[in-house]
């Protein structure tokens, strides 16, 4: 990539050849989820592997695909409380969710 290349990617955003290695990565990181998926992997290693490429490709696809890495500090500093207030909200439901399927009348 040459100076003038990253000099626009910082001006005016991110230019296709970087949506391009974004979307490659995004497909790489989709085959290993569905390869691990196919394999024989333990139960808790294929969970954390795919929580762990799922936060990733989250964050390439918030970052990018919605702009967000070339947006301003103060929307981040906006939005980040919100993802922490929505990622407590689960947690506090979460003990309901796992509660609710032996509350159902016997069969």
């Amino acid at each position: 990539m040459s100076v003038h290349t990253e000099a626009v990617e910082h001006i005016g955003g991110p230019t296709t050849m970087t949506f391009a290695k974004v979307w490659i990565a995004l497909l790489v990181m989709t085959g290993v989820e569905v390869l691990l998926a196919y394999e024989q992997v333990p139960t808790m290693i294929m969970l954390t592997a795919l929580l762990g490429l799922s936060i990733i490709k989250a964050a390439l696809i918030i970052a990018y695909f919605m702009h967000l890495k070339f947006e301003r500090l103060s929307l981040f500093l906006t939005l980040f409380p919100m993802l922490i207030f929505c990622v407590i909200l689960m947690l506090i439901f979460l003990g309901d969710a796992v509660r609710i399927p032996a509350m159902r009348p016997p069969a």
